[in-house]
């Protein structure tokens, strides 16, 4: 393909995401069209940008959008695995959006694909590309605090905040049946500790609906997680929290390492007094939405998938499912430990 050549590409799913992913690929010069069966969702993002075309289905889209290069899947989980096989199956690259689906072997059915067609897919694990995590990633392998004892991932924001144009009820996040729920929903946190530290060789968790939101999906996940030969980690995960917070703890041996999303910062303490050494980033949310939608660009101009591979996807939900598994057994479930 040749780099000058404009992209094309499909955005399959109208909803705040795809908006979003349209308009990051038309700031890059793309040329986009659109999938949604809500028209007003088509013309919702036909008012704010330049659209080619606009289809109610994917297999319209597919067999008369002209020239595509490319499918961003943007749909609520439920569908990405017929959606991103059909556009594999049609020679195009995707970047599907987290998570891969909502069942493991669901994930395992694409995953064949992907290898079976030899066609790339990006996952959009988005937090792997924001520069203050990676900062921390790279402080980890330099070992600037020792050796990991424990680690605490939290992310706490109430659901009704996310879309306040929409009551919950019309948000795929509040529907068993599309894959919604905090468990999947924010799987980017336990996608950042296998990035982090790989498969770890057992899990503890509770998953439930313990508030008051008028939705039939889990609320609430408590995971413990151990390593054999790294920290234990905790996952604390809800939809009902005010204000919102979002933070990662890593206590060290020689230190501890600090990363909070507000502020947007990074913090290291080596003492026992409240002394720490800050790195404040200026950086939006959106930025690392456009870097994976620039590291798309790079696979469909010949690059290969460096950041979130199918293969991720499929680590993530083993780790889904093991999940469901302690919770609904109320045991300790062991995995491959291959991290």
């Amino acid at each position: 393909m040749d780099p000058k050549e404009q992209k094309h590409i499909l955005i399959i799913g109208s909803g705040s995401v795809g908006k979003r992913h349209a308009r990051n690929l038309g700031a890059f010069g793309c040329s986009i069209s659109c999938v949604d069966p809500r028209k007003d969702r088509l013309d919702e993002l036909a008012s704010e940008i330049k659209v080619q075309g606009t289809f109610s289905t994917i297999e319209e889209a597919l067999d008369k959008a002209e020239n595509l290069h490319g499918v961003v899947v943007a749909s609520p989980p439920r569908f990405h695995i017929d959606q991103s096989i059909a556009s594999l199956e049609k020679g195009l690259p995707v970047f599907l959006e987290k998570p891969v689906s909502p069942h493991l072997n669901e994930a395992l059915r694409l995953q064949e694909c992907v290898n079976a067609t030899g066609i790339p897919l990006l996952l959009g694990y988005t937090w792997r590309w924001w520069e203050p995590l990676r900062y921390v990633r790279r402080l980890l392998k330099s070992n600037e605090i020792g050796n990991l004892l424990h680690v605490q991932f939290v992310m706490s924001a109430h659901l009704e905040d996310w879309h306040p144009w929409e009551k919950i009820q019309d948000f795929f996040m509040s529907s068993l049946e599309l894959g919604g729920g905090a468990l999947l929903d924010e799987s980017h946190w336990p996608d950042l500790m296998l990035w982090l530290f790989g498969m770890p060789v057992n899990v503890f968790a509770r998953i439930d609906k313990i508030s008051s939101l008028d939705i039939e999906t889990d609320d609430n996940v408590d995971m413990v997680v151990c390593y054999s030969e790294g920290p234990t980690v905790s996952i604390h995960l809800d939809l009902y929290g005010r204000p919102h917070e979002k933070k990662i703890i890593f206590v060290g041996e020689k230190g501890t390492i600090r990363w909070t999303a507000d502020p947007n910062q990074v913090a290291v303490g080596y003492g026992m007094e409240q002394q720490w050494k800050i790195t404040n980033y200026d950086c939006e949310r959106n930025d690392m939405f456009v870097a994976a939608a620039a590291e798309f660009l790079e696979i469909l101009d010949g690059g290969s998938v460096r950041t979130c591979s199918i293969d991720d996807g499929v680590g993530i939900m083993k780790l889904i499912e093991a999940a469901r598994k302690s919770s609904a057994e109320g045991c300790i479930v062991k995995l491959t430990g291959e991290g």
